[in-house]
């Protein structure tokens, strides 16, 4: 993995300081979530992996992370979807189209996609999960033919907190992904799955462990549980991914925020396979 010290100074630079970038579009994902759509200067490609993050600031208000919710494969622009869930964030949900944010990164360790290919891909996601989780899921259908099978299961509290609600009724009908959804509190016109994301697990076909890999990423309080069915298929450790949401800050490993043990989850995560994160318990319970 690359470090700070072993960037190139145009790396190192997008690191530490903002360079503008343009929301090309806004839209409105549900009460809490605001989905954008973003362009560099001169279209720049934002360079990222699935599974990264950048820092957002707004000059006079603050700073935060946020999980990159597209593909490096989508293009020229880059998408973030951002929950109103304090004083940064409320002024980015008030922002217009043609405005311009301030953009650090990519920062992180996303997947690495090179050692899935071939593989057959189990993706469980839970609430806003499915934000860093769809960047991973548009690049395995828009790479489709690198992959065997792929299966997503997605987990919401009810119907009104799913995101990204036309993607869900495209993966519903689409032949490149087994998709299956579930919500825990159903309203009268759901109609289909109820219960937590592991119920989703009966739908699953009978898979090869050495030739499966699975992703997990949701809230901490998810990952024992759906750990435990994935591991119940023999599944190697060193064959489950899992993004960590925990209190980032700087995004350098600099404030400490994220340390969990001698882990800088802003720097070695926030992928980690579950072999390494046995060892970082505080970061998941």
């Amino acid at each position: 993995m690359t470090t700070v010290q072993d960037q190139t100074p145009k790396q190192a630079e997008s690191m530490y300081v903002p360079e503008p970038a343009k929301i090309v579009s806004m839209t409105k994902l549900t009460d809490m979530e605001m989905h954008y759509k973003l362009r560099l200067p001169e279209g720049r490609p934002l360079g990222h992996q699935p599974g990264q993050f950048v820092q957002v600031s707004l000059l006079g208000v603050g700073e935060c992370p946020i999980s990159i919710c597209s593909s490096p494969t989508q293009g020229d622009t880059f998408e973030l979807c951002i929950r109103r869930a304090g004083r940064v964030t409320e002024r980015l949900h008030q922002l217009s189209e043609g405005d311009t944010i301030g953009i650090r990164g990519p920062m992180g360790h996303g997947f690495d996609v090179s050692e899935m290919h071939g593989k057959d891909i189990v993706i469980i996601s839970g609430g806003l999960g499915m934000a860093p989780a769809r960047s991973l899921v548009q690049y395995i259908l828009d790479e489709r033919s690198r992959f065997g099978r792929f299966f997503l299961l997605y987990g919401g509290r009810t119907p009104e907190e799913l995101l990204f609600k036309e993607d869900v009724v495209r993966w519903r009908e689409s032949d490149a992904v087994d998709f299956h959804v579930t919500v825990d509190r159903p309203d009268k016109g759901w109609r289909g799955k109820t219960g937590v994301v592991t119920t989703l697990f009966k739908e699953l076909p009978k898979l090869d462990p050495a030739e499966t890999q699975a992703v997990i990423i949701g809230p901490p309080i998810m990952f024992k549980f759906v750990v435990l069915e994935i591991l119940s298929r023999r599944i190697p450790q060193s064959n489950i991914y899992c993004s960590l949401e925990r209190q980032m800050k700087c995004g350098v490993g600099k404030c400490g925020h994220c340390q969990a043990n001698n882990v800088y989850v802003c720097q070695d995560g926030p992928v980690f396979k579950y072999a390494q994160l046995k060892a970082l318990r505080e970061s998941v319970e």
